[in-house]
């Protein structure tokens, strides 16, 4: 009987050191906020990869995708995709830019219960939002400057992280940088006409 009783708590003792060891293995999950100023290296030339490695939990992730500023009046496109690198290598996040903007888009999604995006440069109007629902952490953001428009689907965020914060501080950091000088709202938009007076 003593013995019965010794082999068990050997083998509970096992158990638990076998247990501790595994979670010491854990990564714990990094809570450090965004960087308020981009900075190198970056993934497609223009998203700061330390912000990226933040917001989805992924080190050293697989990159695809590019940037040109030069097409569809100097508005620009391109997107950038970002996968895990291990397993069956994921999409974790998207970003896109597109000259095909349409303000009412952001309206619907905010009548929709997203939250209104600040003013990050003059003439921009946005929104952000994590589904309720979500089993992913996915996240999303939605910006729009005259016709150009930038969107960040963030399909697995990190877990233990405020994900819909994460979109709102990416959007900060790379839309003055995607966002081009003919996106920018003319003259005659901002103000209005001066009524005459009979």
């Amino acid at each position: 009987m003593m013995r019965k009783a010794l082999v068990v708590m050997t083998v509970l003792a096992c158990a638990l050191a076998i247990s501790l060891a595994c979670q010491s293995d854990e990564v714990p999950v990094d809570r450090s906020p965004l960087p308020t100023v981009a900075a190198p290296p970056y993934i497609c030339d223009h998203i700061p990869l330390k912000a990226v490695e933040l917001m989805t939990g992924v080190h050293n992730p697989l990159v695809r995708g590019y940037f040109d500023f030069t097409i569809s009046e100097g508005l620009g496109a391109g997107g950038c995709a970002v996968y895990q690198r291990e397993g069956e290598r994921l999409k974790v996040l998207q970003i896109s830019l597109t000259p095909g903007g349409y303000p009412g888009a952001v309206e619907e999604q905010i009548e929709d219960g997203a939250l209104r995006l600040p003013e990050i440069l003059p003439g921009v109007i946005g929104s952000y939002f994590k589904p309720s629902d979500s089993e992913t952490n996915d996240a999303y953001a939605l910006l729009v400057r005259g016709k150009a428009e930038i969107s960040i689907q963030m399909e697995i965020g990190a877990a233990g992280r405020d994900n819909a914060a994460d979109v709102l501080a990416l959007m900060k950091l790379i839309a003055p940088k995607l966002l081009t000088d003919a996106s920018a709202p003319s003259a005659k938009t901002e103000t209005s006409p001066t009524p005459k007076k009979d």
